[in-house]
């Protein structure tokens, strides 16, 4: 008996020559095809604006160089007469390793997606962007546990009793980790509901800023003086959130008083004089100005106009333009403002006789 004719496993030696010899041409081609594709594809995203030619290329990348000699090896093994228990491993196998790239690929897919949906709308749809990027983790998640639940039945386990039984122990885990839970809950409530986006300046009690980041556990701020501030998703929604970047226009009311020696003539002229003011400034809208009582050592005035823009700066920008005109037309008018003062009436009592 020759070389080539003894038996290993129930086939020739050249047999196995022959597997071998396609295994290695097979996974030449497959090899040499992807790197052909990639580079094919990679030419037409760099001449392409639309995303579909870069999502194809980075799930084309994510195709393992093992999985397709695997592959290879795989086609070359059907040529060969294996017993049932063993053709029925090697078909096993070759489902897991398939099950597997395909959990590579969606999650590839996904990851993908992600990056240039959240890249085209961060600006002009932080909402959105902030949903995708949680229910991008939610979806990566499900996908990868389908793909053990299969593999689990491919390599025969009841999956049902499996399924059933972290049911029971998932509870246990639940009741564990529920802080964490909660969290993470929280974080998709924040997803759909959007009560903030990223970007958005929002104050909480003391604490102010601007969002930074939209976790599944916690939320990050940067305040106004530069640390970070960062909340437990679930601590944030339990309070009551300002959010300034949804104010569509600010409402001032600011006041002052001006002294009891004021004419009456003069303290008539006040109103109108604080309309045109206000009236004069850019992005503001005036409501009412008004004589509003006496005060200990004052006649008080109260004014409310409405700032036409959230942006904190041009409130200020306006305040100070209205503050600085009031004192040039009341210097003009001889409107004195009033501060806190104290007046003695001192009577010369009789002499007694």
């Amino acid at each position: 008996m020759t070389l080539l004719e003894r038996v290993l496993f129930g086939n020739s030696t050249l047999d196995w020559l022959i597997v071998l010899g396609i295994a290695i041409g097979l996974a030449a081609g497959l090899l040499f095809a992807r790197r052909f594709l990639i580079a094919r594809l990679r030419k037409l995203a760099r001449a392409t604006p639309t995303p579909l030619d870069d999502l194809l290329l980075d799930v084309l990348i994510g195709t393992r160089r093992l999985f397709l000699i695997l592959l290879a090896l795989y086609a070359g093994i059907q040529y060969l007469e294996l017993p049932a228990r063993a053709g029925r491993v090697v078909d096993a196998s070759a489902v897991v390793v398939l099950l597997l790239q395909v959990a590579l690929w969606a999650n590839r897919g996904i990851v993908a997606w992600l990056k240039y949906y959240l890249q085209a709308k961060r600006e002009t749809d932080a909402a959105g962007a902030t949903t995708v990027a949680v229910l991008g983790f939610i979806a990566r998640l499900v996908v990868w546990a389908l793909i053990a639940l299969l593999i689990l039945d491919n390599l025969g386990f009841n999956i049902t009793t499996l399924v059933a039984s972290l049911g029971i122990g998932g509870i246990a885990v639940a009741l564990a980790v529920q802080n964490v839970l909660g969290d993470i809950f929280a974080s998709l409530s924040i997803a759909l509901d959007k009560p903030f986006v990223i970007g958005d300046f929002i104050v909480v009690e003391d604490v102010m800023g601007t969002i930074e980041y939209i976790g599944l556990k916690t939320t990050r701020l940067r305040s106004l003086s530069g640390e970070q501030i960062i909340f437990a998703n679930s601590d944030l929604l339990k309070s009551r959130i300002r959010n300034y970047k949804r104010m569509a226009e600010r409402r001032v009311l600011f006041a002052f008083g001006v002294t009891y020696q004021t004419p009456a003539d003069r303290l008539e002229r006040i109103a109108q004089m604080v309309q045109e003011i206000i009236s004069a400034q850019p992005n503001v809208r005036f409501d009412r100005a008004h004589f509003k009582g006496f005060g200990d050592s004052s006649l008080d005035f109260e004014v409310v106009y409405y700032v036409l823009d959230r942006d904190y700066n041009v409130y200020m920008n306006a305040q100070q333009a209205i503050n600085l005109e009031l004192v040039r037309r009341f210097e003009a008018e001889r409107i004195e403002f009033a501060y806190p003062t104290r007046t003695l009436y001192m009577v010369n009592a009789p002499t007694p006789g």
